[in-house]
């Protein structure tokens, strides 16, 4: 099962607003695992960070005025190749999903449904009721690293989201559980059953050490512990 943990960092909040994003990531994930295949893309916005993104993610619009638009199919394609058909995991989904589908929208293309989002939040909820969702709080729930997001960064954070959505998924069991059909999917290669062999190996006990190994257990007596449980004695 491919799944994608997915993240962007924007100019601003609302995508109604003209608000753009500024980097998308992803991350593959096979049957909860990731597998090493990542995405990172910064987009020029064509208009201004705010203060605040700027301060949330250390982005400038001298570093992204050089960057591709969206609507390069390097951009926007790459993208939609990188989901494939499969479904996409999000931590506020909803957020992501708006700003996404304002920008396919801008381009006549087709919106991606809700129904293909996963989103984090409700599972972090169910997973401890009353407790903080934050990606933040969700990862040190589960001693998750966040010692380098200073910063905020959509590459970055996809790769925390992958890791706490396989903790909410089932941690480190789940993990266990698919490694092995997870590095097959990942490779491409087959894992092939193991055949008994069609006849035993001959013993590579020789007749003189048998019979003095039989003679040595005789000197124990009927009243061994063996012969007991055997119901020898």
């Amino acid at each position: 099962m491919r799944e994608v943990a997915f993240d962007t960092e924007t100019t601003g909040l609302e995508p109604r607003d003209g608000e753009r994003i500024v980097e998308v990531g992803c991350v593959e994930l096979v049957n909860y695992i990731e597998t090493g295949r990542e995405l990172q893309i910064y987009i020029n916005p064509e208009k201004p960070l705010s203060e605040a993104s700027v301060r949330i993610t250390g982005l400038t619009d001298d570093f992204l005025r050089d960057k591709k638009r969206f609507s390069d199919p390097d951009v926007v394609d790459v993208l939609m190749d990188f989901f494939g058909e499969d479904p996409i995991v999000a931590h506020n989904a909803e957020f992501d999903r708006g700003f996404l589908n304002a920008e396919l929208k801008r381009l006549g293309r087709p919106a991606l449904p809700k129904e293909r989002f996963i989103d984090t939040i409700p599972l972090a909820r169910a997973n401890r009721p009353g407790a903080p969702a934050s990606l933040d709080a969700v990862c040190k729930r589960f001693n998750i690293s966040i010692e380098d997001r200073e910063l905020h960064g959509a590459l970055k954070d996809a790769r925390l989201l992958a890791k706490a959505y396989l903790e909410l998924r089932g941690g480190k069991e789940r993990k266990f559980e698919f490694d092995d059909a997870s590095a097959s999917a990942a490779t491409g290669a087959v894992r092939i059953a193991r055949q008994p062999r069609p006849s035993p190996l001959p013993s590579r006990v020789s007749e003189q050490e048998a019979a003095a190994h039989a003679a040595f257990i005789e000197t124990f007596g009927a009243d061994a512990v063996w012969r007991k449980l055997a119901g020898g004695g």
